[in-house]
């Protein structure tokens, strides 16, 4: 990301901390530098999004660890951990984001050099949970991937996992350490409060992002609408119906991801020949794979605001497509947890 970029969004989340919704956030903010120093905390991260990681490292105050992540000749990743972590709760932060596999054994490589040079802790900070999608068996003889990685970083040693927006909130019970579930969501409700658009509706794109949509129109007090949709297969979906009016209505659609975009798309096609008047659309992590960047540019929807749980390269950041930062909240978490404060001080501003 280029430094205008990280400004761009920096400010652009710094405009949504001044709302009445967040100025807990501010508060807490200023206050971060007031507490007890960091004396046993150290940050690392991977390659999966060191330009969040350095964000979060600036809203405490601290500095990342020292430590290297490259890759032998045959493709295995070596670690490199190039000071003292004796006695200290470690926060690895790490999305696994493409490539998805690499980025996952960085974090489960790096937690093994961690706690073999005797960490106190290691807690994984992944704002984005890879592999989330594979929750059920949807038809028969599916893995349950997400069941299979939260073992795998049990396993692995690492004490706490804290992340953002995962498929389904209830993938928190797949893991058997203690899993902190932030929410994306209030930042993207209030970017749209400021905007203050008339005639508002939220719009599900499925059965479940219904209870997202709800979270989001309650407190800007808008009806929501639900597409019905079949997906034949993987990445492909198909518009069935819409569930409520959305005729003369601006409408934004709520997701947890975009991927391919091709669910976002079809479901703004299909608002938009209903007769809604302008289409908006938001999600929490920005996947962006296949043809989804031409998709987006091609649709009717007017804006698309992402976060930047997983980063989003230059050539990437079309015109319609804002990005609001996450530091701030992983920021907050991490610091009431390792002065051992309640983070559900921090569910109860985003409600």
């Amino acid at each position: 990301m280029s430094e205008k970029s990280r400004r761009d969004s920096k400010s652009i989340s710094k405009s949504i901390l001044n709302t009445t919704h967040h100025q807990n956030f501010q508060q807490e903010e200023n206050e971060m530098h007031h507490h007890e120093p960091f004396h046993n905390l150290k940050l690392f991260t991977g390659n999966s999004n060191p330009e969040l990681a350095k964000e979060i490292a600036e809203y405490m105050g601290v500095e990342l660890g020292k430590a290297t992540v490259t890759k032998f000749s045959d493709g295995e990743i070596s670690v490199s951990i190039w000071e003292s972590v004796r006695g200290k709760d470690c926060f690895i932060i790490q999305s696994t984001n493409d490539p998805v596999n690499d980025n996952l054994m960085e974090l489960l490589i790096m937690t093994d050099a961690l706690k073999r040079a005797s960490a106190n802790s290691v807690t994984a900070v992944m704002p984005y949970y890879g592999y989330a999608r594979q929750d059920r068996k949807a038809k028969a003889r599916d893995p349950i991937t997400a069941k299979l990685v939260a073992n795998m970083i049990t396993a692995a040693g690492i004490d706490r996992v804290i992340t953002m927006d995962l498929h389904a909130p209830q993938e928190q019970g797949y893991f058997d350490i203690p899993v902190d579930h932030m929410l994306g969501q209030p930042m993207m409700t209030d970017y749209f409060r400021l905007k203050e658009i008339e005639d508002l509706v939220i719009v599900s794109p499925d059965h479940g992002s219904v209870k997202r949509a709800r979270n989001m129109a309650k407190p800007l007090n808008v009806p929501i609408a639900i597409i019905d949709k079949r997906r034949p297969e993987a990445n492909k979906s198909e518009i069935m119906n819409v569930i409520g009016e959305v005729k003369g209505k601006n409408c934004i659609i709520l997701d947890d991801l975009i991927d391919t975009a091709g669910t976002i798309c079809n479901a703004a096609q299909a608002l938009i020949d209903l007769g809604a008047k302008n289409v908006y659309a938001c999600a929490t992590h920005a996947v962006l794979s296949g043809p989804a960047l031409e998709r987006i540019e091609a649709s009717p929807i007017k804006e698309m605001v992402l976060l930047n749980t997983i980063p989003i390269p230059e050539e990437k950041r079309l015109s319609k497509i804002p990005v609001l930062s996450v530091g701030h909240i992983f920021a907050e978490t991490i610091d009431r947890i390792y002065h051992c404060k309640p983070i559900s001080v921090m569910f109860a501003q985003e409600q």
